[in-house]
């Protein structure tokens, strides 16, 4: 039976230390790469997928704006808005609540789409289409991934979606059983940071549900190397 969702790449780059955010490890053992962001970028690019995906927090970093709901917000559109139906590469926001407000409707030259609870007030939406931004709202107060995933493929043509957030957009992808493969640039670097609040791969509570194998090892420049592993439900 075809599959109703995208396929799924959990693509992450992890230092030594596993925390995420490359801006903040040390640099590499040749003293040449200060951040390790462009290899990661250059492995995303190479996928050639049709979507992206985050959680709240980095797209907030990344849509820089504030609040600025029309002052007359008018009927508006549920479960679904659809501003830019073909474009070649979208960005896609998990937000269930509906805190992240953007300065222009794309991010890099890819159109956003925004995933919401289904709590959400009408004068978000009204300030999302007004932005010309897509938006899918789930039926309860906690998006349903599955079916959102499903609206993606169906309505936006998304077949392959690189799945590239912290711990708990990870998480709750694979505790749902909805990574396919996981791609994973490993740095020779520490995490610069003295605290521990670094960006973690995964939040816990994952024993028992996937099984990895192992699809691909390669060596990069300046000592680092990209793991591809396929994943099976536990």
């Amino acid at each position: 039976m075809p599959q109703t969702r995208p396929t799924i790449i959990c693509h992450m780059t992890s230092s030594i230390d596993g925390r995420l955010h490359p801006s903040r490890y040390t640099e590499s053992p040749d003293g040449v790469v200060k951040d390790w962001s462009g290899i990661y970028e250059t492995i995303h690019d190479g996928f050639n997928a049709d979507a992206w995906i985050v959680g709240r927090v980095t797209m907030a970093e990344m849509a820089k704006g504030e609040p600025h709901a029309p002052a007359q917000a008018g009927s508006v559109e549920r479960p679904l808005h659809v501003a830019v139906p073909d474009a070649e590469t979208y960005a896609i926001a998990l937000d269930p609540s509906g805190k992240v407000h953007f300065a222009k409707p794309d991010i890099g030259g890819d159109p956003v789409i925004v995933l919401l609870g289904g709590e959400i007030a009408d004068t978000h939406l009204a300030e999302l289409a007004d932005d010309g931004i897509s938006y899918i709202v789930s039926p309860e107060p906690e998006i349903d991934l599955s079916e959102a995933l499903a609206t993606l493929k169906k309505e936006f043509g998304i077949e392959t979606l690189l799945l590239e957030g912290g711990a708990g957009i990870n998480g709750s992808f694979l505790a749902a059983g909805l990574v396919d493969e996981f791609s994973v640039v490993i740095a020779p670097a520490l995490d610069g940071g003295l605290d521990v609040d670094g960006i973690a791969a995964f939040e816990g509570g994952l024993k028992g549900k996937s099984r990895l194998s192992l699809a691909g090892v390669e060596k990069l420049d300046h000592g680092a190397v990209h793991l591809r592993y396929t994943v099976t439900p536990g």
